[in-house]
């Protein structure tokens, strides 16, 4: 835009946006600048002509990119000017090639999309004409005629178009004036026309100036000397074999190798057919990349060749013979290809760290470039198989790298991926990049336990804070998003105290009692455990979790009958006719614990007559171990014990007081006094379980005592010799006594039974006596006999 006008500029830019178009692929943005403008210089204000509001461009990740890593344009995000990265040199950039593109591309991110870009650098007459010699040789023979022309070297100028040479001078003399000639081209030589004739004997040499001057304003100029040596008569000129010369050399050709061979012939003898070879009018390039034999025409190479940087060179070459005269041939050497430059990769964008479960992310966008010609210059880009990537091409030679699907870190977190570039030259060369992708993570898996349910088990009566379990969770994720922290779930059941029993470690997931727990109140809980991430949204599981309390021996057992308890000891009637295995009483007890805790055993601890009476261990039966005898003693005292199977086991005790009859007509000696409490009995018998057992039992006898009651007064109304109600009725003839009930086939017992039911009524006291079981009167035979036996025995324990 440079030396345009606004209204100018304007009608530019309404163009370019015109024919803008916004997908890849589309026309191309055009600026121009002059060259050796300083840094930072605005080219032009691209988000206005691009119609982008201020600070899209810095929105979308605007970022311009060149060719190769060469970077000469930036982009100024916030105004969205376009301006110079450095200062420009036209003729560095582009040598003799006019005009001078410098090609850029456009990158927005996101969304991805290219805008193809050109920057022309305008010429600044910044170089003067400058002759390769300082002074040109010319032998002009004393016979040419007036008009003929002499071409003259010409002057090299780096710049290009106006600023190049336009013209030549030449210094005021009397045979010569200068004329100027355009060459095919385009550029301009000087001619020597001759306009006197010349004579060797007068003047054999003249001396001029030529002078070069460029297009540039002001205008520079560069001088040389041309020495004019008039000679003899030369008949003949030089001729060469061929005028027009054409050879291709590969870019590869070593220095000092013969690129051709120019021959001319001079049919003049002596001198004048002695031919010297040189360069005529050729550029600076040519010089410096070339040599000529001066004296056989081999044009060898002084430099190696470059396709890449220059295709093809143009020159004359000279023949001059010994009187002056000289012929010319145009020489073209064409440089071919060979592939000698691999392909070159430029990223432009690259992000390492890509978010699984993202579908389509760009991950990389990246250039290839080759400067071969031909198949060496064209490319096939492509990446590992089996990889869940995809390479997309955008616009020429430009790709982006995408994800094909989306990614699992957990399946893989880190991807190592290999871009490979190759031409398709004759061998064929290769250019890799690698570059790390790695899969960050997204809180997708929630926590899962090592189980679904867990059953821990432990013992009652524990200590508080003791650890009874553990529960696992893992989680796929990494970071925060498989931090876990573990929480209990209120239970399902609202009368469960759960915060008062269990309590959870939220970072290890270990459970812990917080009290003593009891096996008889609470034999097993469940409830639920979470497990929960900090991720964002967090994720979270769940497991059951059951608690089986296990029993520990801590109730002794407890003896329901004979009563323990009891104001006065319970008294068993044992006739003295009893044979051995006569059951005489069943003790019951319970104990409030469970399993071998509860099983309980029974033995005898004491007797007054310790083989009279045997304790079945697992029935509590106490039987008679062998028959009575005179000298057993009419009153008996057991102490029975009942133990569990507990570790420690606990026990009881209990007297049990035995009274041996010779009949039921017998009266009841009065009762000894009741005991203190036997030793060793448990200390569980007043625990609340016990005294609801034994409440249990007194109402059912309660219920079995007057049921009896009820029966024994009908039968001993029938036999019309009824008891007072204040006592005991005496026995009836030829039967039971009145005072009991037969109840046989009835209850536990091994055998029937009569029972006595007793109230005291003569002795003040209307307490209810247990009941008591006696034989029937055809087990009391012989109660005499039985009676002599037992006097030693009753003597010997003291009962009267």
């Amino acid at each position: 835009y440079t030396g345009m006008g606004p209204v100018h500029k304007r009608q530019v830019t309404a163009i370019l946006l015109l024919f803008l178009l916004w997908e890849a692929g589309g026309a191309t943005i055009k600026y121009s600048v002059l060259e050796e403008r300083d840094s930072g210089s605005v080219v032009a204000n691209l988000a206005e002509d691009l119609g982008l509001g201020l600070g899209e461009l810095a929105a979308r990740g605007a970022r311009i990119l060149s060719k190769g890593n060469k970077q000469h344009l930036q982009l100024e995000q916030k105004s969205g000017n376009l301006l110079l990265k450095e200062k420009l040199d036209r003729e560095e950039l582009c040598g003799d090639t006019d005009p001078c593109i410098l090609p850029f591309q456009l990158l927005l991110k996101n969304p991805v999309q290219f805008i193809q870009g050109e920057l022309q650098l305008q010429d600044v007459n910044d170089h003067a004409p400058d002759f390769l010699e300082n002074e040109i040789l010319l032998k002009i023979s004393e016979s040419s005629q007036p008009g003929t022309a002499f071409p003259l070297k010409i002057a090299q100028d780096l710049d290009v178009g106006s600023n190049t040479v336009q013209n030549y001078t030449i210094s005021t003399n009397f045979h010569f004036h200068l004329f100027t000639r355009n060459h095919s081209n385009g550029r301009k030589y000087p001619e020597l026309v001759l306009d006197k004739e010349l004579d060797h004997e007068e003047q054999p040499e003249l001396r001029l100036t030529l002078t070069a001057l460029d297009g540039g304003s002001p205008p520079k100029s560069g001088t040389s000397q041309v020495l004019i040596m008039v000679l003899d008569i030369n008949d003949n000129t030089p001729e060469f074999v061929q005028q027009f010369y054409k050879v291709q050399v590969p870019e590869n050709r070593p220095i000092g190798s013969l690129v051709i061979t120019v021959s001319a012939r001079d049919l003049d003898a002596g001198t004048y057919g002695e031919l010297s070879y040189s360069f005529f009018q050729s550029s600076n390039q040519v010089i410096q990349t070339f040599e000529v034999n001066t004296v056989t025409g081999d044009i060898r190479l002084k430099k190696m060749l470059d396709f890449e940087e220059i295709q093809s060179y143009d020159m004359e070459i000279e023949a001059s013979d010994g009187g002056g005269l000289t012929g010319k041939c145009t020489v073209v050497i064409e440089v071919t290809d060979v592939n000698d430059n691999a392909p070159e990769l430029t990223m432009s964008l690259l992000i390492n760290d890509i978010p699984e479960n993202t579908p389509d992310t760009v991950v990389a966008v990246f250039g290839i470039s080759d400067p071969d010609a031909g198949d060496n210059g064209k490319m096939l880009c492509s990446i590992q198989d089996h990889l869940p990537f995809l390479l997309k091409r955008t616009v020429e030679n430009f790709y982006t790298l995408v994800t094909q699907g989306a990614l699992d870190r957990e399946e893989r977190a880190e991807y190592n991926i290999t871009i490979s570039v190759s031409d398709l030259g004759t061998p064929r060369r290769h250019t890799q990049h690698n570059l790390t992708v790695r899969v960050a993570d997204v809180n997708d898996n929630a926590p899962a336990f090592s189980q679904p349910a867990y059953t821990l088990r432990v013992r009652e009566n524990n200590s508080p804070a003791l650890h009874i379990g553990t529960v696992r969770a893992t989680d796929a994720d990494a970071g925060a998003n498989a931090q876990l922290t573990y929480s209990l779930l209120p239970p399902s059941d609202p009368h469960l105290p759960l915060a008062s029993l269990v309590a959870i470690n939220p970072d290890t997931g270990q459970l812990f009692a917080l009290r003593a727990l009891d096996y008889e109140a609470l034999r097993a809980f469940d409830f639920q455990v979470r497990a929960a991430d900090r991720g964002a949204p967090a994720l979270s599981s769940q497991a059951r979790v059951r608690v089986l309390v296990a029993d520990a021996n801590d109730h002794a057992p407890v003896v329901l009958y004979p009563p323990p308890n009891a104001s006065a000891p319970c008294t068993e009637l044992l006739p003295r006719a009893a044979e051995p295995g006569y059951l005489l009483a069943k003790v019951v007890a319970v104990d409030g614990d469970a399993g071998q805790n509860a099983w309980l055993s029974y033995r005898l601890l004491q007797a007054t007559e310790p083989g009279l009476f045997g304790v079945g261990a697992h029935s509590g039966e106490v039987r008679t171990a062998r028959p009575l005898s005179e000298r057993d003693a009419p009153r008996q005292r057991l102490l029975l014990l009942v133990r569990d199977h507990g570790e420690p086991p606990l026990s009881a005790s209990v007297p049990l007081h035995v009274l041996l009859v010779d009949g039921f007509s017998q009266p009841y000696l009065p009762p000894p006094e009741a005991p203190g409490r036997a030793p060793g009995a448990g200390a569980g018998a007043d625990e609340p379980l016990t005294v609801a057992l034994v409440g249990a039992l007194a109402c059912v006898s309660a219920l079995l005592v007057g049921a009896l009651l009820a029966l024994a007064a009908g039968r001993l109304c029938r036999r019309g010799g009824a008891a007072s109600a204040g006592g005991c009725a005496g026995p009836a003839e030829g039967g039971v006594p009145g005072q009991l009930l037969d109840v046989g086939g009835t209850g536990t017992l091994a055998h029937g039974y009569r029972y006595e039911v007793c109230l005291a009524g003569g002795t003040g006291t209307s307490e209810f006596k247990f009941l008591k079981p006696v034989v029937p009167n055809f087990m009391s035979e012989g109660p005499g006999r039985d009676m002599e036996e037992n006097s030693d025995l009753r003597n010997h324990f003291g009962f009267s």
